[in-house]
């Protein structure tokens, strides 16, 4: 084995490194994220080295991310999200019901209700397994579902987009890069990413530094974005932090549990797939990116994989915070009224 007071965490940026630049050469989606992601995880199961997480690595990738994803966000975008709210409204409502199948699945498997309710809920892990803490839920298998989820759309929406649908139309995303506001925006959204963790909200770390980066962006009519390789850092940062939930032991704990968390995962994409494809015909937006919006995966990865695929940001990431709002606000009313109905 080896020596734990060596800083393995070294060891995990390089072979994240690796991994992402092999994946950058075979073309893969997301490659600094997925490949990263890929090659620890192989790592920590196929060698005794269980690679520990970058400290403060995924914190900062999500900083980077979340200053990028608040650049997206202009006047005449806002507008057109504005002018789309019920349906965002609806889309998240319709994803966060979908975790319906993973509760009637998880259940039917002996799970107890609480165990089963927040397991399927589409929302963060640390958030659910706090929930699922006040509410008597088994937290190793909250845990579990949450980081299999995550890691499943992850590892199969950006490769399906890619596939199926090609690498989408540019959407007239800025290429310029404003230093003077990156030098006022950085340490603005540092300082309320420590803000929003000192009072326990939610994602911090991208919600914060994601409010800033809008509201500056609204104010002063920016049309600026993230100088090259930043957001290839950041993917970078977040693959590696992810990929450090998972070892064999984690494949290995409750396999009839993990799969049928992955069958869920997999039915609730194909809800989100449809429902979509509907709203598109009804309304003429953009399938991919209504798609994108209504995936039950995380914000930042789901706002990464419509910049890498030029689909419209702004619209993905209002979905999904706006499905993470009723998941975080509805899921324990929801779960002790369904207590009480026995």
């Amino acid at each position: 084995m080896p020596d734990r007071g060596l800083p393995l965490y070294w060891a995990t940026g390089l072979v994240g490194l690796a991994g992402g630049f092999l994946a950058s050469k075979v073309g893969w989606p997301l490659p600094w994220m997925v490949g990263a992601l890929l090659a620890i995880i192989l790592v920590r199961c196929l060698t005794p080295w269980q690679l520990s997480e970058i400290p403060h690595g995924r914190k900062c990738g999500q900083w980077i991310i979340g200053v990028g994803i608040g650049l997206h966000f202009t006047p005449l975008v806002i507008e057109q999200v504005s002018h789309h709210f019920l349906l965002i409204l609806f889309g998240a409502l319709l994803t966060t019901l979908s975790s319906v199948i993973g509760v009637a699945l998880l259940r039917r498997s002996g799970e107890d209700r609480a165990t089963a309710f927040f397991a399927s809920m589409p929302g963060g892990s640390g958030e659910m397994v706090n929930l699922g803490a006040r509410n008597g839920a088994v937290l190793s298998q909250v845990a579990a579902a949450q980081s299999l989820r995550v890691l499943a759309v992850v590892l199969c929406v950006p490769a399906l987009f890619k596939l199926l649908l090609g690498d989408g139309v540019a959407l007239n995303h800025s290429s310029s890069v404003s230093w003077p506001w990156l030098a006022l925006i950085a340490p603005l959204a540092l300082g309320c990413a420590l803000l929003w963790q000192r009072l326990r909200q939610p994602n911090p770390w991208l919600f914060g530094p994601l409010l800033v980066a809008a509201t500056v962006s609204l104010a002063g009519g920016l049309h600026t974005s993230l100088p090259d390789g930043a957001s290839q850092i950041g993917q970078w940062l977040i693959g590696s932090g992810l990929a450090c939930h998972f070892n064999r032991a984690f494949f290995r704990r409750a396999p009839a549990f993990l799969g049928r968390t992955l069958v869920a995962t997999a039915l609730s994409m194909a809800v989100a797939g449809a429902a979509a494809w509907a709203l598109s015909t009804l309304t003429g937006l953009d399938v991919r990116s209504l798609t994108l919006g209504m995936m039950p995966g995380g914000i930042a990865e789901m706002s990464l994989t419509a910049e890498t695929l030029q689909l419209s940001v702004p619209l993905v990431t209002a979905m999904q915070v706006m499905r993470l709002l009723f998941v975080l606000f509805l899921a324990e009313p929801l779960f002790r009224r369904w207590q009480r109905a026995g």
